[in-house]
């Protein structure tokens, strides 16, 4: 099994990649404990112990407390899958508002920054251990009018960059992927997948002319948590289709 005995903390589970990621990495032995902003809520928690057996959902929102509730369940975490989303929110330069900029910096630069930054230190201890980042594809080529967006995303991506050469020596490895065009809850939602127009353009866009389907980008975060990326650091996957 890919990862067998494997503990993953996954956070914002129910959002972007999160089901999909979830639901293969139990099927491929491991253990998941799972953050999320609404397992604030016990009700939410237990609802979600129940959907994903063998997975644990933990109430902890800071990045801090989400790891220390983590190993308490655990004793170790052999990888980190950080699964951000936030609005890719239209808007012309001289549109944008800076409190709409300063947001998705804070939710896709500086939160996922902070948990890497307290997970390091278990991760050392254990001499092993993976990060993932679950980001967007739009960096690798641009797209007009949602600068806001890209250019967080893009933080990302340098922060893959930099934690890979300096956490290699100690056995820990990070790596991105690219997402776009890929069926989730955030970006890709039921009622836009229902819209035939709308799936006719987006599709014209995307090489292999459909979308992807969650249990692929889950299958790609996976690998990338698994035994056989151990050499593989500091690489943002596109995973769009051939859109970049």
């Amino acid at each position: 099994m890919l990862l067998k005995d494997r503990v993953l903390l996954v956070t914002h589970v129910r959002r972007f990649a999160g089901h999909g990621v979830t639901r293969l990495a139990l099927a491929e032995g491991a253990k998941v404990i799972a953050h999320d902003e609404s397992f604030a809520a016990a009700a939410k928690r237990k609802a979600f112990d129940a959907e994903f057996p063998g997975a644990r959902a933990i109430a902890a929102q800071e990045p801090s407390k989400i790891v220390e509730g983590a190993l308490k369940l655990a004793s170790r975490i052999d990888a980190l899958v950080s699964n951000d989303a936030y609005p890719a929110l239209r808007a012309p330069l001289t549109e944008a508002r800076m409190e709409d900029f300063r947001a998705a910096l804070e939710t896709m630069v500086v939160k996922p920054f902070e948990l890497a930054q307290k997970v390091v230190p278990v991760m050392r201890r254990q001499k092993a251990g993976r990060i993932v980042f679950v980001s967007s594809a739009a960096p690798l080529r641009g797209i007009a009018n949602y600068s806001m967006y890209v250019s967080a995303r893009a933080g990302t991506l340098g922060l893959v960059q930099s934690l890979a050469k300096e956490l290699g020596r100690d056995n820990i490895t990070v790596n991105a992927v690219g997402s776009n065009y890929v069926e989730n809850p955030d970006y890709f939602p039921p009622a836009l997948l229902a819209n035939a127009e709308a799936m006719r353009k987006m599709t014209a866009q995307i090489p292999m002319g459909r979308l992807g389907k969650p249990e692929e980008l889950a299958s790609a975060v996976c690998f990338l948590c698994s035994d056989g990326a151990g050499f593989v650091t500091g690489h943002t996957l596109a995973h769009a289709g051939g859109w970049a």
